[in-house]
């Protein structure tokens, strides 16, 4: 396997070092040719240059962590938004550890997402623990959606979850959710410090 460049990227003990979870410059371009963009109006949406949003969609670097939020702000994205389908591999055996604390942070205007057991790529679950900041849905400039089907546990304090087709639920300590993601949906604090919650992404 030829391995690529990295923009911006650090060794394992930097705070900038990022872990690629899954096909990043695909989903990327994706995301660009659906909303009608070029790479040069991307490029003054999230202030990366143009050769090196190209670099990304064509799978010839690895992006920061920096590279990452400054993309999910840009595109106006969460980070599940991000995950695209890998290619199907046969690898068997495989573990990864997330000690407390310790995942892949990913905090957003309205989110404080911990990415957990990032070590392992090609998963097809992706599991986070997020922080909710938001306390009202008019934060949300729209409907979250992506792929694939979603698992919601509250680990600490209260929600409303937010989706398209039912009416919101409030979901306390304990609750837990499971949804079909390419349906528009959001969640939000109502508790008086930000609530936590478990999300998993099943591709």
């Amino acid at each position: 396997m030829v391995s690529r460049p990295s923009l911006e990227t650090a060794t394992a003990s930097e705070p900038d070092r990022f872990v690629e979870p899954l096909e990043l410059g695909k989903r990327v371009k994706e995301i660009r040719l659906t909303k009608g963009w070029t790479l040069e109006e991307v490029s003054k949406r999230t202030g990366i240059a143009r050769s090196t949003l190209s670099k990304i969609e064509n799978d010839q670097v690895s992006p920061s962590f920096t590279i990452v939020q400054k993309l999910i702000k840009g595109l106006g994205m969460d980070l599940p938004q991000l995950f695209v389908e890998a290619s199907e591999h046969s690898i068997a055996g495989r573990r990864d550890i997330t000690r407390k604390g310790k995942g892949e942070p990913h905090p957003t205007a309205t989110y404080e997402h911990e990415l957990l057991n990032f070590s392992i790529s090609r998963k097809k679950m992706v599991p986070f623990k997020t922080k909710v900041r938001a306390r009202s849905f008019d934060e949300f400039k729209e409907w979250v959606r992506h792929d694939g089907e979603e698992f919601l546990l509250v680990l600490e304090g209260k929600i409303n979850f937010f989706s398209e087709l039912y009416e919101p639920i409030e979901l306390k300590e304990g609750d837990s959710v499971y949804y079909d993601a390419s349906m528009g949906h959001t969640v939000v604090s109502t508790s008086s410090k930000d609530a936590e919650i478990l999300w998993v992404v099943a591709r």
